[in-house]
């Protein structure tokens, strides 16, 4: 693949090329998406209010689901989010971000301050790389993200999910500054899933942000006896630098998680 070359912005100017970007991406699928809004630059006012019980029964879902329920349905669907995601990703690489594989040791960021700054004075999203970690056992096993994304960027052959990882970065968190907490990953992920076409496309996401998002701050190893969620200096807390990643499952869940997931937000008028 071709990289196109954008000019780098920072501040402001970054943030508004991101958003057009996204409204390109957006607009693409204009006739059949129904996910609001129409036009993105009003995601800045989307507001969460994230529901307990029912994090805690998506984190209960992904817990128990098998690791691989993998069927020509789901199979389609996740082509056509790879398909969606390389246009996605050669729209940040309009915008002016370059998407470089990371190659030190850990993390790139020590948090998502740390990202969104460097992101918006540098230009560039450090990727962390699949290969390096996907998941606990760190990713061997088979999984539709982990195939050739046929883009290569100094010498590194890129997966699907090393892409995903790029523009769910930089349209979920850098565009409009949405943290790691449980309430900005829930914000980002419904940014991100504004960008697709679908809802066919968006149950892919659910799992594959969502929920593991949901059972990394509200998975039932994190719960006392009672079932509630330990707080901290509670005995038995977990802070989330010692907690486990989730596994990388490919199920598909029930329309009906993904109509609760959005009904957990709303859009703040402008005053």
């Amino acid at each position: 693949m071709k990289r196109p070359v954008g000019k780098h912005e920072s501040g402001p100017t970054m943030t508004a090329g991101l958003v057009a970007a996204a409204q390109r991406c957006r607009d693409r699928h204009v006739r059949d998406s129904g996910w609001p809004p129409s036009e993105v630059a009003s995601l800045a006012a989307l507001e969460v209010v994230v529901d307990e019980a029912f994090c805690c029964d998506v984190a209960d879902r992904f817990e128990r689901a098998s690791p691989l329920t993998y069927d020509d349905d789901l199979a389609s669907r996740y082509d056509r989010v790879k398909h969606e995601n390389v246009q996605h990703y050669e729209e940040i690489l309009e915008a002016g971000i370059t998407a470089e594989p990371w190659l030190g040791p850990g993390q790139p960021y020590r948090d998502s301050a740390d990202m969104v700054r460097r992101v918006r004075e540098t230009g560039v999203i450090q990727v962390f790389l699949t290969r390096n970690g996907h998941g606990p056992g760190g990713g061997g096993a088979f999984h539709p993200l982990r195939e050739s994304s046929g883009v290569t960027v100094r010498g590194v052959e890129l997966a699907h999910n090393d892409l995903f990882r790029a523009t769910h970065d930089v349209f979920g968190h850098v565009m409009l500054g949405n943290t790691f907490g449980p309430a900005g990953e829930l914000k980002a992920a419904y940014c991100h899933m504004a960008l697709f076409s679908e809802d066919a496309a968006r149950a892919v996401l659910f799992t594959e942000q969502v929920a593991q998002t949901l059972w990394f701050y509200f998975g039932p190893h994190l719960r006392d006896a009672a079932g509630r969620i330990r707080r901290p200096g509670e005995p038995g807390y977990v802070p989330p630098h010692r907690r486990p990643y989730p596994e990388q499952k490919v199920f598909a869940f029930e329309p009906s998680y993904l109509e609760a997931f959005r009904g957990m937000f709303h859009l703040e008028e402008a005053s």
